[in-house]
């Protein structure tokens, strides 16, 4: 099949497929012997092969191994030490030939720091026969690793980020006390509308004669909690004003308004209020022919007169 496939693409493309059809005689060829498997070939790769040479690595340790003294090379291979925590909480310590868990972090570090703690317990006498000090002097100076101008532009930088944050916080201070003066300034807009609102209602009381106090004049004097109940239960006791009681007494108080006025047949044939005198001009406060009333005031005599009360 795969022969007929490229005798047809020749005969029709020419020698620009020639290239094509010889470079899968390989592949025919190893097809052919059975090489070639269905499904998706891979290439394996050859496993690299591990030597340990043991007298090799014996040979260049002893190449560069330089016989030098102990104070030189400062070495020191001992057991841990006895875990005397553990032992004053009644605990189980891992000894030294028993296996410590490398999964369990604490046990790994508490064996690492056991062994160190050996080590100096060793070290220190071996030193201190060969008259070393083990201890920093008071006036010891020793180089730095890092220069001073490296140092300079560490501290400049550490300095920067400080200041970096503090005005950040000092941003953060601003902004949180503008919205608390906003907040104090709308609660005192509120608190003026609301006592404008109650002085206007004070006054407009006062003016339809519903009490006759002037504590509202007073301005910005701080009342009591129990000011505002006060008053209501003082007109409660007291009553109704003059004023109210004369509306009452002229207009009526509730029940049937319209016709309460017309006149009818008996009050028209009562005359139990009619004073001759007093009709004719003869009484104290006649006011027939010849004499005058009394003159009502002038509105502001009567604003004057209403202010005295």
């Amino acid at each position: 099949f795969l022969i007929k496939l490229h005798c047809f693409i020749i005969n029709i493309n020419g020698v620009a497929e020639m290239n094509f059809v010889l470079s899968l005689v390989p592949l025919q060829e190893a097809f052919a012997k059975g090489l070639l498997k269905p499904g998706l070939n891979v290439a394996v790769e050859e496993e690299k092969k591990t030597a340990n040479n043991v007298d090799g690595l014996k040979l260049c340790l002893a190449d560069f191994r330089k016989d030098l003294p102990w104070v030189e090379r400062l070495d020191l291979t001992n057991p841990p030490a006895v875990d005397v925590v553990a032992k004053a909480e009644g605990k189980q310590a891992v000894a030294a030939g028993e296996e410590v868990n490398a999964e369990d972090d604490f046990q790994r570090e508490m064996f690492f720091y056991r062994q160190a703690q050996a080590t100096v317990l060793d070290a220190l006498p071996k030193l201190q026969k060969l008259n070393i000090r083990t201890k920093r002097p008071e006036d010891y100076f020793a180089e730095m690793a890092k220069t001073d101008q490296h140092m300079q532009k560490v501290r400049q930088k550490l300095i920067q980020k400080q200041q970096i944050m503090e005005k950040s916080e000092k941003a953060k201070k601003l902004r949180e006390q503008r919205k608390y003066g906003k907040k104090v300034q709308v609660e005192v807009l509120q608190n003026r509308q609301k006592q404008k609102k109650a002085l206007m209602s004070a006054v407009k009381k006062y003016q339809k004669g519903m009490t006759d106090k002037l504590d509202f004049l007073d301005g910005d004097q701080e009342k009591p909690k129990n000011s505002t109940a006060a008053p209501k239960t003082r007109m409660s006791k007291k009553g109704p004003n003059a004023k109210r009681k004369f509306k009452d007494q002229k207009f009526g108080f509730g029940g049937k308004k319209s016709g309460s006025k017309w006149n009818t047949k008996e009050s028209h044939n009562d005359v139990s209020g009619f004073r001759a005198r007093i009709a004719h001009g003869k009484g104290k406060n006649a006011t027939g022919k010849g004499k005058r009333g009394n003159k009502r005031p002038g509105k502001d005599a009567r604003r004057k007169m209403k202010g005295r009360k």
